[in-house]
């Protein structure tokens, strides 16, 4: 379903006007085509929640797909750093309008504002997440696991800490060990994309590290596989699933409704790492996946230990 505007209303490709109920539809769709694994977690969640998870997922989609696209144009000398500013400072505009009451008939931000009305969500967190994607576009490599932990929070803990809310807790501890999972998937996606990052030039991991394994950046753009880079990803691996590890003392602080879609996701995302490591450490030329069957097969598995008794 795609949308276009016609003046004062928002229009579908089938001619329908917008409404709620399509508003959430249209994002809905997007997450299904943009994040399954995300989007098969989700299906765990109670219906109530349902909604606002894919209108924040819209939400965020829309922005790092703007963040890609001026990257790309500035790539191609299609766009000036003034003229990405000005696209940035119009989205925050549009967001902030959106947070007054004012959706201007977009169906992501009509499903957005209707999400604020039972969700309390700050808008420094969309706010934050697009700082943080936007580091992309005027990319510095990360000296030190502190420089990149900055990031990881910014791209993907303020997505856990708007998911929580939608969620719902118990205990605003759950706040915390919800930032330690969004930069353990941060960490899991940083180890997946590295030979994509390497063909973009570029290298995610500290460099601190590198230099601790006595692992060269000439090596790591040339995708050398020797002892030492294993140790690096090995040593990747560990501190990624330390964070899962202190991440899963937060699922019981979450309503019991949303607990189930929280484990699915956390687990078919961990399981990358162990992907990696099925792969020989080769994360140049092997991009880590789950297929949907490994992904199913976990469920069960997980249901049984969250009721098993004892």
């Amino acid at each position: 379903m795609n949308y276009s505007y016609n003046g004062t209303t928002t229009v579908s490709s089938s001619g329908k006007e917008l409404t709620l109920a399509n508003a959430y539809r249209y994002c809905r769709q997007i997450t299904r085509h943009h994040a399954k694994t995300f989007y098969l977690a989700t299906l765990f969640l109670s219906k109530k929640r349902r909604n606002p998870i894919y209108a924040m997922y819209a939400l965020l989609r829309t922005v790092d797909d703007l963040v890609d696209q001026a990257e790309d144009k500035l790539t191609n000398g299609k766009l000036a750093k003034a003229e990405m500013s000005s696209m940035m400072a119009d989205w925050k505009t549009r967001l902030n309008e959106c947070y007054q009451g004012n959706h201007h008939n977009d169906p992501i931000m009509m499903a957005w504002q209707d999400t604020l009305e039972s969700c309390h969500i700050p808008i420094e967190l969309p706010l934050d997440l697009m700082d943080g994607v936007a580091m992309d576009i005027d990319f510095k490599p990360f000296q030190t696991f502190d420089d990149l932990y900055v990031y990881c929070y910014k791209v993907a803990s303020v997505v856990g800490l708007m998911c929580s809310e939608i969620f719902g807790y118990r205990d605003k501890k759950a706040l915390d060990h919800a930032i330690e999972l969004g930069i353990a998937m941060q960490l899991t996606n940083i180890l997946r994309d590295v030979g994509e990052d390497v063909d973009r030039g570029r290298i995610y991991l500290p460099l601190e590290d590198l230099d601790r394994f006595e692992y060269t950046q000439e090596e790591f753009m040339q995708k050398r596989i020797n002892e030492n880079f294993i140790e690096l990803i090995k040593f990747q691996i560990a501190r990624a699933r330390s964070y899962y590890t202190a991440s899963e003392q937060g699922v019981p602080m979450l309503e019991k409704d949303s607990r189930l879609a929280v484990k699915i996701s956390s687990l078919n995302y961990s399981d990358i790492l162990r992907t990696i490591e099925d792969n020989n450490y080769d994360v140049f030329s092997r991009r880590a996946y789950r297929s949907l069957y490994q992904k199913l097969r976990t469920i069960p598995v997980i249901w049984y230990k969250m009721h098993a008794p004892g």
